[in-house]
């Protein structure tokens, strides 16, 4: 980690990332407040989803089984599910950016894929914890901003399938999740995932194949970590970490 002096907050790397990161993301809150309403929810509680559960991909999943006519348990579940990331990513921006007192409730609401891979990518403390909470509030202050001006919108429009706002979800859920595809074994399962998904459709009650998925996807994961792990236990522990 470099040692050198960290610029001032106008001139801050952390800051320029985590703001931008911020205006980006928080776009597609436009797309969930109008699919969000479009699904059967009132304005209140699709502002109420955003500002309370904030994480994109759980909020999509769990509007699309509304949407599908999926029981709200399988919604909760799907959205649980692809929530639990930000527990993994909470430990590791405890240790990064150190909050005390209430800012720790703050910081754990904010960690999300977007503050946690902005603070990831400095190379100073100071920075991590800039980058981390400029990516974090900014996200939560423009994705609820936007959530509201969907929500707005969706209720004027009105039917989303004659705007094509029903394909919207998808289009705007794999926007948030290709970025993350940077690797062959993530790509690898995504794919396997979404056949999974396709195959499970037909046969299962709405909400119910996006769980199956996941379970596919953690199984998946685990399945890697052992073999890596084997791997390293076959080359005598020489890696690092251990």
């Amino acid at each position: 980690m470099s040692h050198a002096v960290p610029l001032g907050w106008r001139s801050s790397p952390g800051v320029r990332i985590g703001l931008s990161v911020a205006v980006a993301t928080g776009l597609y809150g436009i797309s969930f407040g109008a699919l969000s309403v479009a699904a059967g929810l009132s304005f209140w509680q699709t502002v109420a989803l955003s500002a309370l559960m904030f994480t994109g991909g759980s909020q999509f999943a769990f509007i699309g089984v509304v949407s599908g006519g999926g029981s709200g348990a399988s919604a909760l579940g799907a959205a649980t599910l692809l929530g639990v990331r930000n527990a993994v990513y909470g430990m590791n921006m405890n240790a990064l950016v150190r909050p005390r007192g209430w800012k720790r409730l703050v910081a754990a609401h904010v960690t999300i894929d977007e503050s946690n891979a902005t603070a990831s990518s400095q190379t100073h403390a100071v920075e991590e914890r800039r980058g981390f909470w400029a990516a974090g509030l900014g996200v939560f202050a423009l994705w609820n901003l936007f959530t509201v001006l969907g929500a707005l919108l969706g209720n004027a429009l009105g039917d989303p399938a004659r705007w094509g706002l029903d394909g919207a979800a998808v289009a705007a859920f794999l926007a948030l999740l290709w970025p993350r595809l940077s690797a062959r074994e993530p790509v690898a399962v995504a794919v396997v995932c979404a056949l999974v998904t396709a195959l499970t459709i037909p046969v299962l009650p709405a909400g119910l194949p996006i769980l199956v998925a996941a379970v596919v996807a953690a199984a998946l994961g685990l399945s890697g970590r052992v073999e890596v792990r084997d791997r390293s236990a076959g080359r005598g522990g020489t890696g690092a970490g251990g």
